[in-house]
């Protein structure tokens, strides 16, 4: 059965809140290496960055034909006597925009930007480089049954409006080369690298292809090129597994929600025989509409919420009172992530329908959606979409491992339910001047709930990865369950 339910549309993939960027006034201004640049706002950002904009070609191998525009900005180092090598961040999905982190990265990586300018790009299909965003209307989608939902048609109708572009040009070697067009343009010698979720790959696609312009590089919630992006049934419920084996060591969570493993499996069972209409508040509008909670809206919330620690901590109490029939608790959560802002849902299907899916073998289909959590569902809704996505052959050479002696950092949460810490390993393997770090309480890109984000301050200022005191990633407490309706637990 196929992952039937808009929620997980907007968040298969992205784990971080995502943040717009204000429009750009026109005052002129310069970095460090004298390229123009314009003042700017960024939302949340009180203070005036600096933003651009870069022609590329479409297709680097037609390179006087069709033009796109890549949007960047970059966030000023505080200190005059800066470093000459900026922070470049690379956004996770695929289908985040950088600039749009731009408030969230700033508050992580302060310590960075003391001596460092980061550099925000947004990747091609992305923010403001030629997006392809895809309108969607969540509220009618939300009153469907899991077999009524059409991903295939909602996923042509996202095609349609894309008659222009060659959607097989927007894959991950472009966009490093769309990277590098641009650190040239800025006049930066080398760059840092800082990725998150399939930023990792991002970076080490960037290690491999322009090695001398990387000084070192921070891969956080590592996915290297030789995995498969999309099924993410077994990861999910080995996070699963690990939260009820935590709940069981937790006398208060034991005693308020018992056989919480049963629990799920029995909800599960009701709403995949017997969804439940409801009429909310729609999550986005907060007016009255009608809501169908079927099993796959249940299990696209429960897979999404073991994404942070803030929401991971809240899922044994919302289990329960779905069990209970009080649906409060999961509509909930089920806002909370619709009102993240979307991805851009054209980009993530151009890289995933052509890098990965065609990987996905039958007996990887097999193993990953051979669960109880959420089954088959997140690789049943890609193949479903990728099935009327433009897609082309990639070289095999794109998925090997990627060799190379750069400074690197590996950071890995134990929680993860989308990239385990043995994809990090797996990576770690053939980096042979690199460290990796696992957050035993962390969960996905732990730089934005724990020390880590520290450690990569210190570890870009030193590149001495061995070095890391991870006693603060170590000694991290588990957040506690959230117990009832008033936070008891916290």
């Amino acid at each position: 059965m196929g992952i039937k339910g808009i929620s997980v549309i907007g968040t298969l993939l992205a784990s971080l809140a995502c943040v717009n960027v204000a429009n750009a006034d026109e005052t002129p201004a310069t970095n460090a290496s004298q390229a123009p640049l314009a003042s700017c706002y960024l939302k949340n950002i009180s203070e005036q960055v600096l933003c651009g904009e870069l022609a590329v070609p479409e297709n680097y191998d037609q390179p006087e034909g069709r033009q796109i525009t890549i949007n960047y900005a970059v966030l000023p180092a505080v200190s005059e006597s800066k470093k000459a090598d900026p922070l470049l961040i690379l956004a996770g999905g695929p289908g985040q925009a950088a600039t749009e982190l731009a408030a969230m990265i700033n508050r992580m990586f302060s310590d960075v930007r003391k001596q460092r300018d980061i550099l925000l790009i947004d990747q091609r299909g992305t923010g403001k480089s030629h997006p392809l965003s895809c309108e969607l209307n969540h509220v009618d989608e939300l009153v469907k049954a899991d077999d009524d939902m059409q991903l295939d048609r909602i996923a042509g109708e996202c095609l349609a409006q894309f008659s222009e572009e060659d959607l097989t040009q927007y894959h991950t070697v472009n966009a490093i080369r769309d990277f590098e067009a641009v650190r040239e343009h800025l006049g930066y010698s080398q760059v840092n690298l800082y990725g998150g979720s399939y930023g990792t790959r991002a970076g080490l696609v960037y290690m491999r292809e322009a090695p001398n312009s990387v000084r070192a590089a921070v891969l956080d919630a590592v996915a290297p090129p030789e995995v498969v992006v999309g099924p993410f049934g077994r990861h999910g419920a080995q996070s699963f597994e690990l939260l009820l084996e935590q709940c069981a060591e937790s006398k208060a969570c034991t005693a308020t929600f018992p056989n919480l493993e049963q629990t799920y499996a029995n909800t599960l069972a009701s709403l995949e025989s017997q969804p439940v209409p409801l009429t909310v508040a729609d999550p986005l509008s907060n007016e009255d509409t009608e809501i169908l909670i079927t099993a796959g809206r249940f299990t696209s919330v429960m897979r999404v919420g073991l994404y942070h620690p803030t929401t991971r901590q809240m899922l044994p109490y919302v289990i329960q009172q779905t069990g209970l029939g009080n649906y409060t608790p999961l509509v909930g959560l089920l806002g909370s992530a619709m009102s993240q802002s979307e991805m851009y849902m054209g980009l993530t299907l151009s890289v995933l329908c052509s890098e990965d899916l065609p990987r996905a073998t039958e007996r990887l289909l097999a193993e990953d959606g051979n669960n109880s959590f959420i089954g088959s569902r997140t690789a049943d809704a890609f193949i479903e979409m990728c099935s009327v996505w433009p897609q082309a052959p990639r070289p095999e050479a794109w998925f090997e491992p990627v060799y190379s002696d750069i400074p690197t950092l590996l950071l890995s949460g134990r929680l993860d339910p989308v990239t385990p810490p043995t994809w990090g390993a797996l990576a770690a393997q053939s980096l042979s001047n690199s460290r990796h770090l696992i957050a035993p309480n962390g969960s996905h890109t732990i730089a934005g709930h724990t020390c880590a984000n520290k450690l990569v301050g210190q570890f870009i200022e030193s590149l001495d990865a061995q070095a890391l005191d991870d006693s603060c990633l170590k000694n991290q407490k588990p957040a506690p369950f959230v117990l009832n309706a008033n936070g008891k637990g916290l």
